[in-house]
């Protein structure tokens, strides 16, 4: 009861997305315009991209977690249980050990596409394969996802320890998500598929709607229920395939903002829930990256703290409902 009467203070789902709305393109130009003491000239593009970093990165990790609960019927559970972040992993360490440094001197372009392209391919070549039998195999696949991830940070340790000292100092770099270093055509590219993405989820939101009653119901309903998950997958492993790509794996923070997403609109409709875990993300993205930037001097990474706040939201989670 003094939940809701919380929300009704702040009106319908609509209001509360402009008041979010609001509140992230605050937050937008403040970043862009506090504490400028060059020209704007060089200010503008060098800020510009990495707010636009900031916000690619909180849709694509946002929608594909909020679209990962609704086909999985869990609200703890997030795309890193396939092992994204550790395959991602396993793929830079290889390269850095077959190679060497010259690994770090591939073209963006080309790295970029190899890292997304082999993500993409190897989850989907995963949901194919077990997609094929019968639509009930969703609990299997987030085993085979759990175990293939114990499997490739088993192989990123081995990798590790057989390495050259001085390259796996060079990897280190890489291993880690970092928003300050983004090239604007990666960017650009990166828009580009987020878009395509962001435009085919909203077309399925009445869906995702029924998906999320359960598989028995949305079947009743008229729902290819294999066919819309087998889209909603692929859709799930392109986005969070670009964004790790972009600037390295992010585990825990579509946890932290879905699950606000969820608290704050009080509503299964995902036109509401992925425009509010949306405007959340760039919120808490863009708001931690300027207090680190004014107030801390950099002297903290943005993703360590992200990923701090996202664990205690699991944490929280897990025992609440193993209290419930």
């Amino acid at each position: 009861m003094k939940k809701a009467a919380n929300l009704s203070l702040l009106g319908t789902p609509v209001r509360r997305l402009w008041l979010l709305l609001a509140l992230a393109l605050l937050a937008s130009g403040l970043f862009m315009t506090i504490g400028v003491q060059a020209e704007w000239s060089f200010v503008l593009p060098l800020r510009g991209t990495k707010l636009a970093t900031l916000w690619t990165v909180a849709f694509a990790i946002g929608v594909s977690t909020v679209l990962f609960q609704t086909v999985t019927g869990n609200r703890i559970l997030t795309p890193a249980v396939m092992g994204f972040d550790a395959l991602f992993q396993l793929i830079q360490s290889v390269l850095a050990f077959t190679i060497g440094v010259a690994a770090m001197q591939i073209p963006e372009l080309a790295r970029f596409g190899m890292n997304v392209g082999l993500m993409v391919v190897l989850s989907t070549t995963l949901f194919v394969w077990l997609f094929r039998g019968q639509a009930s195999n969703l609990h299997l696949l987030l085993l085979v996802g759990i175990v293939a991830g114990i499997f490739f940070r088993s192989l990123n340790n081995f990798v590790w320890r057989v390495m050259d000292p001085n390259d796996f100092v060079v990897l280190q770099d890489r291993l880690f998500a970092n928003f300050n270093t983004v090239s604007r055509p990666l960017l650009a590219l990166s828009l580009v598929v987020i878009a395509a993405m962001g435009l085919w989820v909203w077309r399925q939101r009445h869906v995702l709607d029924v998906l999320a009653l359960g598989r028995e119901v949305a079947i009743n309903l008229g729902v290819d229920y294999q066919r819309a998950v087998m889209g909603i997958l692929v859709v799930i492993a392109i986005l969070v395939s670009v964004s790790t790509a972009l600037v390295g794996p992010v585990t825990f923070f579509g946890l932290l903002v879905s699950n606000m997403a969820y608290q704050l609109m009080h509503t299964h409709q995902h036109r509401y829930t992925l425009a509010a875990t949306v405007l959340l993300g760039a919120l808490l993205l863009v708001g931690g990256q300027m207090v680190l930037e004014r107030l801390f001097g950099f002297n903290t990474s943005l993703s360590i703290v992200v990923e701090f706040l996202g664990g205690l939201t699991f944490i929280y989670l897990l025992v609440r409902k193993t209290r419930h």
